[in-house]
């Protein structure tokens, strides 16, 4: 049995969590949150009532140890991010990796993943794919769009509202207008979309219609 869970948590619509997940955090004598309050939604939600700890970008490398030596004596841990799977783009890889130094188990329970859903309705190839994540704000910037622009797979961008309209523009310098994309916005929420087309299509429709939402960007590998 394992010590320390990665627990996935919805993305948007809070329907969209296992009975396994909902079990183990029922079961666990901590859960380590990357928001206390976004996480505490979820919980009072679903009636759980457990010890809440902070666990996120800005502590994990202080508080870490701690929590290994909670571990070790035997008590029992959930991670969960803001929303999807911890340590995809998210805290907890830091943690995984100390905890299988010193000997304790892990287990990651399957569940939602934003990038997952916006791949295959994008109508793009989903035999070979690459997982970004979100480009360098700066630095490293443009050295990584040129990689991608010469990448042969589909590959996956998570972009904020504040950055999608330049990352669009940018992606369309490097890799061409006519390079077919998908975006989607909101996954599972009320408000889902997904326009397909090419990046300059893309740019020019987000333009229009105004920037609201997390989004993930699907484009077409080179030919």
């Amino acid at each position: 049995m394992a010590q320390l869970y990665l627990v996935p948590t919805p993305i948007g619509n809070l329907e969209d969590i296992t009975l396994r997940a909902l079990r183990i955090l029922k079961e666990v004598d901590c859960i380590l949150a990357e928001d206390t309050r976004t996480a505490g939604i979820l919980l009072k939600h679903y009636g759980i009532q457990k010890p809440l700890s902070s666990y996120h970008n800005f502590n994990e490398h202080q508080i870490q140890q701690k929590v290994v030596k909670r571990l070790q004596a035997g008590e029992k841990f959930a991670l969960v991010s803001d929303a999807g799977t911890p340590a995809i783009s998210d805290p907890g890889f830091l943690l995984v990796r100390t905890c299988l130094q010193n000997n304790i188990s892990v287990e990651c329970l399957p569940g939602a993943t934003a990038f997952v859903p916006a791949l295959v309705k994008s109508g793009l190839p989903t035999d070979r794919f690459v997982f970004e994540g979100f480009l360098p704000h700066k630095k490293g910037r443009q050295s990584r769009l040129q990689e991608l622009s010469q990448e042969k797979r589909t590959f996956i961008l998570y972009e904020s509202p504040y950055r999608l309209l330049k990352t669009l523009q940018e992606l369309q310098n490097y890799c061409g207008a006519e390079r077919p994309c998908s975006v989607s916005r909101e996954l599972t929420k009320i408000y889902e979309e997904t326009f397909n087309g090419t990046l300059q299509t893309a740019c020019e429709y987000f333009t229009k219609k105004g920037v609201k939402g997390e989004f993930v960007i699907v484009v077409a590998g080179k030919e």
